[in-house]
């Protein structure tokens, strides 16, 4: 996903207006490179998952968060997340 055009290439239309996701945890804006998925069972039916992303930097602070909190669900690289029917979209 986030890696350098070969040289000579010209990225596509869709790739320059498609922004590179970024990290969830507040202020940064490092690329993402893990998606945590979570749940409030309070709020969310069982099968929801919301989603943060996080760098590497951020993702055991942001998985320790709702972790202490009983959301975490699933903790998953970018590439080879696969969004579940029915969830928000990262």
């Amino acid at each position: 996903m986030n890696s350098p055009d070969s040289p000579g290439s010209t990225p596509s239309p869709s790739d320059a207006a498609t922004p590179a996701p970024s990290c969830s945890a507040k202020g940064c804006r490092e690329a993402a490179v893990w998606v945590l998925a979570w749940n409030n069972p309070k709020l969310h039916t069982p099968e929801r998952r919301k989603t943060w992303l996080a760098c590497e930097e951020h993702r055991e602070h942001l998985s320790q968060f709702l972790g202490v909190r009983g959301f975490l669900k699933d903790v998953v690289e970018l590439d080879e997340w696969v969004q579940p029917e029915g969830s928000e979209r990262p």
